[in-house]
């Protein structure tokens, strides 16, 4: 386990969080929540040693193997398969020494070293390694490839395959799923489930933290504290602290208010000066209650668009990719005021591509692009946060779209965006990667679109600026299309998903539990993006049908599983709050004896019926499994 005691942590002269005593016990999924800049990786380099506590005890176990990931990769020659079988360090070691055994003619030392080898898996790692980097998403003929070859994101799936290969007892990953599309970013999820250790989780992603935690550890306003739950549950249990401190706060203000009424009143009445000089002493004393905070930083909306023709943009039999070769062929898309289309499809399948062609980025290779008179795209990539002026200010780029916004106008939008101050007059270079897709959000916004497309708009943001993206998303009046890993924006933006696969587009008839079946099927049969060329053309009503054949083949083994999930979550419910119950010290007075039996008797009985529920849900899961490689 680890042991956190009144732990205080400071960057510089700022603290980051104090007083903070929790454990961390073995094997719990622990996710760590809070604004940038909160002291989220730097609890993490307290973990690794690589930082210590400026007060209190910090206390592990012995020899615990500790994974995380490389934040860096060195331009490698050696193949990504060797290097991410480099991660298990014991393998590596036990080979190294069998090599030396081997060439100086030790039998028995080499019999002793295959033993070992034997014992850690490691005549299995190959295939093991191989099958992290299939789940990330890397196909056969790249995993031989050198390390140098690959872009910097598919270097940060080599940094993560390697943290993963280690067999480790603390995994510590710090937003994993930043550089992964929808389809790894859901084989983490089902890998991280199943991880045998203790796992710290640092994600902005919500669906990602829920289905995966059992413990949250937020930290805020300089305080470190640990809830029991998902991060569902935790957001429910903030709110009710924060509800009741802000009752306590109020409580407190009206009783220092009528003290201070005393002494002000009293002080220099020599009958009551004692008195008086005895509250001032009960003022000194008084524990001050802070006023609860919890609004988010970020305030903005989506103006109405000026224009909006119909439709605003359309693709007839367009084919779309680079060099001459198609990716994506025979695209017929219609988009009309109001529409709300979310992109799905394996990683490499084309769904960026078909974004540029609809921003006008890409030219379509053969086809028809047809914009309306009055289309205004805003057009939200990665490759955008690079195109930022590094050495000008937010307020800079702002008044480079609007020249006739008075400063104070410009000053107030920003702030919207959480860039108040002398921020909004800061060159951008050591911006942080979030407070640059903020900017170029806001940029976006300024614009007044009547078309977004978005390409992975919540890449490097926090939890409470996708929050606000997805209730200004909700309001916008215009028409969006969105490929994101964020499974919660795309649940709560759009109501139509497309599947772009197998060198085409087309309705998906289903919904992101659908899309996660489509994906295990197609894992399963072994199916691979194909150049369009050669890729197996159904038509739309065969696919429809072969999906719901699909779904309904599982639909009994995911209903199972639902019902069990739900039961495990109705239980780990009323399990928090029998412990709740249980925390509050009047409770243990004599005259509560009869209370505190039948809590401790519905605790034993939860505990009894939440035991049984896990065993279900494994049970559920494993029969999924079985059925999916059956």
């Amino acid at each position: 386990m680890l042991n956190f005691k009144n732990i205080t942590l400071r960057r510089g002269v700022k603290v980051l969080f104090s007083g903070a005593t929790f454990t961390i016990h073995k094997g719990q999924k622990a996710g760590i929540t809070g604004a940038n800049g909160v002291g989220k990786s730097s609890f993490f380099a307290l973990l690794r040693g690589e930082l210590h506590q400026d007060e209190g005890e910090f206390t592990l176990p012995p020899n615990l193997e500790i994974a995380h990931v490389a934040q860096e990769t060195p331009p490698e020659s050696c193949p990504a398969l060797d290097y991410v079988m480099d991660g298990d360090r014991e393998l590596r070691a036990l080979q190294t020494q069998l090599a030396v055994a081997e060439q100086a003619g030790d039998g028995l030392k080499q019999a002793e070293l295959h033993g070992a080898l034997d014992l850690i898996g490691g005549y299995t790692a190959e295939s093991r390694a191989a099958r992290l980097l299939d789940g990330l998403g890397f196909l056969p003929g790249q995993m031989r490839n050198p390390v140098s070859a690959f872009s910097g994101g598919w270097r940060m799936r080599l940094n993560l395959a390697q943290a993963l290969m280690c067999r480790s007892d603390v995994l510590l990953l710090d937003e994993p799923t930043n550089h992964l599309d929808l389809d790894a970013v859901i084989w983490l999820q089902d890998w991280l489930c199943k991880y045998p250790g203790t796992l710290l989780l640092i994600s902005h992603d919500r669906d990602f933290l829920d289905a995966i935690t059992s413990h949250i550890l937020n930290i805020e306003q300089g305080n470190a504290e640990i809830y029991t739950g998902n991060y569902s549950a935790f957001e429910k249990m903030r709110a009710e602290k924060l509800a009741q401190q802000q009752a306590a706060y109020l409580k407190q203000q009206r009783e220092i208010v009528h003290i201070q009424s005393f002494i002000d009143r009293f002080r220099a009445k020599a009958t009551k000066a004692r008195q008086a000089q005895s509250r001032i002493k009960a003022l000194e004393r008084m524990e001050i209650i802070a006023m609860a905070h919890a609004d988010s930083p970020f305030d903005f909306s989506f103006p109405e668009p000026s224009r909006m023709p119909n439709p605003l943009l359309a693709l007839d039999k367009a084919d779309a990719g680079y060099a001459g070769k198609a990716v994506v062929r025979q695209v017929n898309l219609s988009i009309v005021p109001g529409d709300r289309i979310g992109l799905l499809g394996p990683n490499g399948a084309g769904k960026s591509t078909l974004i540029k062609v609809l921003a006008g980025d890409m030219a379509p290779l053969s086809g028809v692009r047809r914009e309306a008179e009055g289309l205004k795209i805003g057009y939200f990539a990665q490759h955008q946060l690079e195109q930022l002026r590094l050495d000008e200010s937010p307020l800079w780029h702002l008044q480079q779209l609007d020249k006739q916004a008075t400063e104070k106008q410009l000053r107030n939008f920003l702030g919207g965006f959480d860039f108040h101050g002398e921020k909004a007059l800061e060159p951008v270079r050591p911006f942080s990667g979030g407070e640059k897709a903020r900017l170029v959000l806001a940029m976006l916004v300024l614009q007044n679109p009547n078309l977004l497309l978005l390409d992975e708009p919540t890449n490097h943001l926090d939890l409470e600026m996708r929050h606000a993206l997805s209730v200004a998303l909700q309001d916008y009046q215009g028409a969006l299309v969105v490929v994101s890993h964020d499974r919660h924006l795309l649940r709560s933006v759009t109501d139509k998903l497309l599947l772009v696969a197998g060198g085409g587009m087309q309705d998906f008839d289903g919904d992101l539990d659908d899309y996660r079946l489509w994906l295990a099927e197609r894992k399963k049969s072994g199916e691979q993006e194909k150049p369009a060329a050669d890729a197996v053309k159904l038509s739309q009503k065969d696919q429809r049908k072969l999906e719901a054949e699909r779904r309904q083949k599982y639909k009994p083994y995911y209903d199972a599983l639902k019902k069990a999930e739900q039961a495990l979550e109705k239980h780990h419910s009323e399990q928090r709050r029998l412990e709740q119950a249980l925390a509050d010290p009047g409770l243990y007075a004599e005259s509560e004896k009869q209370r505190l039996k039948l809590l401790l008797d519905q605790k034993a009985e939860v505990d009894k019926a939440l035991a049984s529920a896990e065993a279900d849900w494994l049970d559920a899961e494993e029969q999924l499994q079985s059925a999916q490689v059956e």
